[in-house]
């Protein structure tokens, strides 16, 4: 039997009630074009052994980014993950854990959060850091979103290099929230003129370094010119493990920088779950959104952990809300602590060496295979190349033969046409003898 617990009567009172005349009126907000028109191609039941079977022949059909040469990036980074982190975070009091709204019994949790958040503050040389975003997209348009409530001014630009799936959700969310956005092309060489789009209407510029297309960016103008202007600039980054090396934001300026901390802790599990990091300057702290832990003391004058900051908004009055995010990724920032413990700063730059060291070996070899051009004069570990003919196909033809080589820009900008770029990640995970296999490929095609 299914479970039909209203009937036609009962939601004809509360269409009534809301005010529309159909369900169909309660998605007016969603494209016509992305809206489904017909039910989906799928059998009306099956038996749980049919959907097993059924889900095996999918689930067979993946490839495991560790059987072959893998240079995917565009935001998700193969990295190695010690198995002390997967033990970790499987122990019952991390795992089974929830919201730690009562701090008496939540104190394991509440101190990771606060160190986790401390961790990100040092890493973006930053003063203050969330206990996470659910990840980089939302924590970049919740940013945005901050901005605009700080400036009380409505106008976002977005590097032409920022990501295409984080410029997308800035987008989309500020259409919902009747805000503009000055969108520039594609920015594949890290020349655009973002200073020239900054004025006096401005909230805040959003720019990305590591960008898209692997180049490094200087923000110190661009925060000096921001700061002209009363605006805000926003650093993104979608490669945590950049920061070992890279200077952060937050000293070239930045007043909110936020990110991906997938490559830190967490695998790529098929696009997530993933943990947005989140920073910004001590002066804006009531208008980041998300929870903060903080560190206080008890009536015993012992040392104890609490939500310092969750606004209540968050729950139960949305429209008064700094955000409506009112939860955090726990278990993958979890995941991310621990990592970083286990590297300490030593590691970490040391990591982030070895990193930049193996996407200078797979340039150097790229750049001698004919018809391949490397694009970057600076990256950390991904980069740009342009190579004959269409990057998707070659992307296709290589996985036939065994290699991931990278990410076809046009997938992510497929109206930009930029079809004979690819995007290259070389990680430690990378053997010499991947990326020769990867130059000998390319050398056949």
């Amino acid at each position: 039997m299914r479970y039909l617990p209203l009937t036609e009567q009962d939601r004809g009172m509360m269409l009534q009630r809301i005010g529309v005349e159909s369900i169909d009126d309660l998605f007016a907000d969603i494209p016509a074009a992305k809206r489904l028109q017909a039910r989906l191609d799928l059998p009306k039941h099956k038996s749980e052994m049919e959907v097993e079977r059924i889900m095996s022949g999918f689930a067979a059909r993946n490839v495991p980014a560790d059987s072959q040469p893998f240079f995917i990036g565009a935001g998700a980074y193969k990295h190695h993950v010690p198995a002390s982190v997967d033990h970790l975070i499987q122990r019952s009091e991390f795992l089974t854990s929830y919201t730690p709204y009562q701090p008496e019994i939540s104190q394991g949790t509440l101190q990771m959060l606060f160190e986790f958040q401390t961790q990100v503050a040092n890493l973006t040389a930053m003063e203050v850091a969330n206990a996470s975003m659910y990840d980089g997209s939302t924590g970049c348009t919740e940013a945005v979103l901050m901005a605009h409530r700080i400036t009380r001014r409505h106008k976002a630009v977005l590097s032409g290099a920022l990501h295409p799936h984080y410029a997308d959700v800035v987008v989309s969310t500020s259409h919902m929230a009747n805000a503009r956005v000055d969108r520039l092309p594609p920015d594949v060489s890290a020349d655009e003129d973002i200073l020239a789009r900054i004025d006096a209407d401005t909230s805040c510029v959003v720019v990305q370094t590591p960008d898209f297309f692997g180049n490094l960016r200087d923000l110190s103008a661009i925060a000096e010119k921001c700061h002209e202007h009363g605006a805000l600039l926003i650093a993104v980054f979608t490669e945590a493990v950049s920061l070992g090396l890279v200077e952060p934001a937050g000293a070239m300026g930045a007043d909110i920088v936020v990110g991906e901390g997938q490559s830190i802790g967490n695998g790529l599990n098929f696009g997530g779950p993933y943990v947005g990091l989140f920073a910004t300057r001590q002066k804006y702290l009531r208008q980041m959104p998300g929870r903060l832990a903080g560190q206080t003391v008890d009536a015993d004058n012992e040392r104890g952990f609490v939500l310092t900051l969750s606004t209540r908004e968050q729950h139960i009055r949305r429209e008064k809300a700094t955000s409506n995010i009112c939860t955090n990724s726990g278990l993958c920032a979890l995941a991310f602590s621990i990592h970083m413990s286990l590297l300490g700063e030593t590691g970490l730059r040391k990591l982030a060496k070895v990193n930049h060291a193996n996407a200078v070996k797979l340039a150097d070899m790229l750049a001698g295979v004919k018809g391949v051009e490397v694009l970057n004069e600076t990256f950390f570990n991904e980069f740009t190349i342009r190579v004959p003919g269409k990057a998707a196909d070659a992307v296709e033809k290589l996985a036939g033969q065994g290699i991931l080589a990278g990410v076809p820009v046009s997938r992510l900008l497929p109206d930009a046409g930029l079809d004979d770029l690819m995007l290259v990640a070389s990680t430690e995970a990378n053997t010499d003898a991947d990326r020769r296999a990867l130059a000998d490929a390319l050398k056949g095609m």
